[in-house]
């Protein structure tokens, strides 16, 4: 009696053992396929694109493009925000240093800057995106178009110590920040609109990404003068996919988190600078088009670019040619130096 009372005992605890297993393997399988139901409804449900990179947003986006003048002086690096922008623009000021136009739509950085001084032809850059325009300075000419109501702007001349704060880990003039909840209040104390987005750029199909193409590289370095510490390199991460960005070999990334600045396409393209002062302000042609290298996912191409409604775009075979999804950097870079002197790339 003994014998069959421990034999049905160790049949019930054998078999209570065998199943957990298939208990926890089929909850599991459930719990894995209730993950992927979610991903695929998630996915079904981001209909809509932001429309300068191109993508997937839960929500149409109506946010008004906000352009920002970002300081590239090795003292003012490194920056703050400038990852989270969809587009930057990076050209020569006076000398050799370059600056940034900083565009953002899809993102709201917290805090924006250093922000630094306007010029006219960062303006037109702007204006093709429809931007509010952010500065901190201008040059004469940059101020007749500011002051006579050409963009929507504001300006750390009139607003320093109010909109624009100082910051204390730097010295003047590159120590000069913004927030974005300041930016707003002073579109509001301005009456100018925030709820018009831009007009979609063109961009590859997911589908075709795979079809891309050009000459393998690794990496590509890009000269605008004879000074090194504005030099810059996009490094090609193949992991990620995108291009992380250095300036004089340091990597760029944000002050506050570190994390680096990556994009998707590098956009580098020649343009005719010439001196127009005696401080050594220059004037930039962004109307007549011209030779550039477009790079992506790994691959360069010979390109030309074209002006299009104030916006400068990759053209291939006369045809415009599509960005991948995600952010773009674009170098212009003066004309006399010649792409091939000024820019060089490495192979794997």
């Amino acid at each position: 009696m003994k014998k069959s009372i421990i034999f049905l005992f160790m049949t019930v605890l054998l078999t209570a053992c065998s199943d957990d297993p298939k208990k926890v393997n089929g909850n599991n399988e459930n719990q894995q396929s209730s993950n992927i139901s979610n991903e695929q409804q998630e996915s079904e449900e981001l209909a809509y694109t932001y429309p300068l990179t191109g993508l997937k947003s839960k929500k149409e986006s109506s946010n008004r493009a906000i352009g920002v003048m970002i300081n590239n002086h090795p003292a003012a690096r490194p920056q703050s925000g400038l990852s989270q922008a969809d587009i930057v623009y990076e050209v020569l000021a006076e000398g050799d240093i370059t600056r940034f136009l900083a565009i953002f739509q899809s993102e709201k950085p917290k805090l924006i800057g250093p922000v630094r001084s306007s010029r006219d032809y960062y303006i037109e850059l702007a204006k093709g995106y429809d931007t509010l325009y952010i500065a901190h300075g201008y040059s004469p000419e940059a101020k007749k178009l500011l002051t006579n109501g050409y963009i929507n702007n504001l300006n750390g001349m009139q607003y320093d110590g109010t909109l624009f704060k100082r910051a204390s880990y730097r010295v003047a003039p590159h120590n000069s920040y913004i927030s974005y909840s300041n930016i707003l209040k002073g579109a509001e104390q301005k009456q100018y609109r925030l709820n018009k987005s831009p007009d979609n750029l063109l961009f590859i199909k997911k589908a075709d990404l795979d079809k891309i193409a050009g000459e393998e590289s690794s990496a590509v370095s890009v000269k605008f003068s004879s000074d090194a510490t504005y030099n810059s390199q996009f490094k090609y991460n193949s992991d990620s996919q995108k291009y992380l960005r250095y300036s004089n070999g340091e990597q760029t990334v944000e002050y506050e988190t570190k994390s680096p600045v990556a994009v998707d396409n590098v956009f580098i393209l020649e343009a005719k600078h010439s001196i127009v002062d005696k401080k050594g302000r220059r004037e930039v042609d962004l109307t007549s088009g011209g030779k550039g290298y477009l790079l992506q996912k790994g691959k360069w191409r010979e390109v030309e670019w074209k002006n299009i409604n104030g916006r400068i775009l990759p053209f291939d075979n006369n045809k415009q040619a599509g960005l991948v999804p995600g952010k773009t950097w674009i170098d212009i870079i003066p004309s006399n130096l010649g792409l091939n002197a000024a820019v060089s790339f490495e192979t794997r």
